[in-house]
């Protein structure tokens, strides 16, 4: 009773959309969750938390967007909802508050093995579902700051009320840093953004949303082979924009002419003072240079296509370093009481004991998210085969891929017995 021809370990939204493909396939399976559906949403998320992408991208396999705001940004409980909605629809084979302890293959079996908090199971094949985004990632001068200053990673930022009176030093300008710096910023709270090497993007640009026109120009698409630079690909900052009161572009050197400290990355700490790198300038022209580089790329789109669409122009600096912002700063001089770190998360594959599948880094190798260990599959993962690949947009085709790669294993062996 505890063998299934397919278990998935992981039952978000790319978990999810493996199961209704499945099922679709008559395949026997079964979804390990450690917390209950929608909880990465719920509780790891800050409060006004929405997404980057148009209501519009929303599509996992047979339940597309259904709201009256396609144009929108979903709020992070709309999120949550449309996660337990999509469930509802099709009643996934799921088992939640379960953790997965290990995946393996006893010596001379083909089947896998899965350690469980509730048992041991078999399974035929295993799609990993469990996304990128595994243990917060706090960097090693963390610990060189004063005791006196309270230390938050983005994965636990709810809210500017949850930061004491002084100025927060948010860490990292990807997407959670500038909207949580300009969320700290909306509030009337003082903030230090170390600026990181994140690019930017526009919101809208000549009638459209960016997003609809990269769609359009096929962007979402492209695959990670024909990426300049896909070993990379995998590892890089989003872009940072956002989705808030009907969405906008996230502008530094705007934050910073309102009042918000700008700083290049964080350096060292060193007793109460905190050092800074001197590529402030450098961080914020690359990430325009990307911005503008959106632009001209739109540009060409429309010209190409005869496209009648309203005239662009292109982003002119307002604001740029000056000396001051290349001065240490001091906790206690400055009033520096708390550090929001938003810098990434690290992957935490020691379960699977398939160590051959796994690169230096301890990120999962494979094609489309096939790996060479047979019946070990991946899903959900930034560029598993295209731009659009971990997100609502695209994890549709993933899943039906993998979907179809297993059917297509059970035809094969079906096939060869009915010859015998």
């Amino acid at each position: 009773m505890n063998h299934y021809q397919v278990i998935i370990v992981g039952g978000g939204q790319a978990g999810l959309s493996a199961s209704y493909c499945l099922k679709e396939d008559n395949i026997n399976h079964l979804i390990f969750d450690r917390g209950q559906i929608g909880d990465t949403w719920k509780n790891h998320r800050w409060d006004s938390f929405c997404l980057v992408t148009p209501n519009w991208q929303c599509r996992l396999p047979g339940f597309d967007y259904d709201g009256n705001d396609p144009k929108g940004f979903m709020l992070k409980d709309e999120i949550v909802d449309y996660v337990k909605r999509y469930a509802e629809s099709f009643n996934p084979p799921i088992k939640g508050n379960v953790e997965v302890h290990n995946v393996y293959k006893k010596e001379n079996e083909s089947i896998f093995s899965i350690e469980t908090s509730i048992g041991n199971y078999t399974a035929d094949k295993v799609i990993i579902a469990t996304g990128a985004y595994h243990i917060p990632n706090m960097l090693p001068i963390s610990k060189d700051f004063p005791d006196h200053v309270v230390q938050i990673h983005s994965d636990n930022y709810k809210n500017p009320e949850q930061v004491p009176d002084g100025i927060t030093l948010v860490v990292g300008s990807g997407q959670s840093g500038a909207q949580i710096t300009e969320d700290l910023h909306l509030a009337g709270k003082k903030v230090i953004l170390s600026v990181g090497t994140a690019p930017r993007a526009p919101r809208v640009y000549r009638g459209k949303d960016a997003v609809e026109w990269l769609e359009e120009m096929g962007y979402y698409d492209q695959p990670i082979e024909l990426h300049p630079d896909p070993e990379e690909a995998r590892h890089k900052t989003n872009h940072y924009l956002t989705g808030r009161d009907g969405g906008r572009d996230i502008d530094l050197r705007k934050l910073a002419s309102e009042g918000v400290i700008l700083r290049g990355q964080i350096n060292q700490v060193k007793d109460t003072t905190i050092m800074f790198q001197d590529d402030l300038e450098y961080n914020l022209d690359e990430a325009d240079k990307t911005y503008n580089r959106i632009l001209d790329n739109i540009d060409n789109y429309i010209s190409k296509n005869n496209i009648d669409a309203p005239e662009g122009r292109r982003y002119e600096a307002m604001w740029k370093p000056t000396a001051e912002n290349k001065t240490d700063l001091d906790c206690i001089k400055d009033s520096i009481t708390s550090v929001i770190w938003s810098t990434g998360y690290k992957v935490k594959y020691d379960w699977i004991d398939f160590p051959e599948v796994f690169d230096q880094r301890g990120f999962p190798i494979y094609d489309r998210g096939i790996t060479k260990e047979p019946g070990l599959y991946f899903l959900g993962l930034p560029w598993l085969h295209t731009w659009g690949s971990g997100r609502f947009s695209h994890v549709a085709q993933d899943a039906r891929y993998i979907a179809e790669h297993i059917a297509s294993c059970y035809e094969e062996v079906e096939t060869c017995l009915n010859r015998k």
